[in-house]
């Protein structure tokens, strides 16, 4: 019983792990993509810069949920 009631609350954290952890990166990356967007829109010429800066930022930003996913991973199989 003891056991079933770890792995259960092993599960629960992992969702919860996840789901905050996807929701900022989520988030942010849609922010940054509205913003070069906006900065496209308004100054065609450095459009490559912005291009260039905006998937980076976004590669940074997702780092983020890549760790929580690790976490998440961490806690249903590394936990007996």
């Amino acid at each position: 019983m003891e056991h079933a009631i770890l792995k259960a609350a092993c599960a629960i954290g992992a969702g919860i792990c996840m789901s905050i952890g996807a929701i900022g990166p989520g988030i942010g990356e849609g922010i940054a993509v509205s913003k070069a967007l906006e900065g496209m829109a308004r100054q065609p010429e450095a459009t490559s810069t912005l291009r260039t800066n905006m998937i980076l930022g976004c590669a940074i930003a997702e780092t983020t949920g890549i760790y929580s996913l690790l976490i998440s991973f961490l806690i249903l199989f590394a936990v007996n």
